[in-house]
């Protein structure tokens, strides 16, 4: 259950990626100052980053069912809602007031990170 909510999260997340990086190369350079397009693109990256380690956790979760890999996924999501979603909040509606959204959502994408380091470490030792 969790590993398809996963790739589709993924993949929706991945195409989002796409049509913003698109519209912060083309038409936000027009309207908005050079360092929030520098944020935005930052958004951008780290979540076509994350995207594709969320398709990771999705494809290791069909030979491991980890909670490990369901908590890690989670925050991954959480965090990317959180960090990008609160820059792109911040550029394009200019919300000042959910500043400190965006480091609670790096936080979370470490952590997500951190209990996947958990999970292969159990896992080298479990095999």
């Amino acid at each position: 259950m969790m590993k398809r909510a996963f790739m589709a999260l993924a993949t929706f997340g991945g195409a989002m990626a796409t049509a913003l990086g698109a519209y912060g190369a083309h038409g936000l350079t027009k309207v908005a100052p050079p360092h929030l397009v520098e944020s935005f693109n930052t958004a951008v990256m780290y979540q076509f980053f994350h995207c594709l380690l969320l398709m990771a956790v999705a494809l290791w979760m069909r030979s491991n069912s980890s909670r490990l890999l369901v908590w890690a996924g989670s925050l991954v999501v959480l965090g990317m809602l959180g960090f990008s979603g609160s820059i792109y909040a911040l550029v394009l509606a200019g919300t000042k007031g959910i500043g400190l959204i965006t480091p609670m959502g790096g936080i979370l994408l470490m952590v997500g990170w951190m209990l996947l380091f958990a999970a292969v470490w159990r896992w080298e030792r479990v095999s």
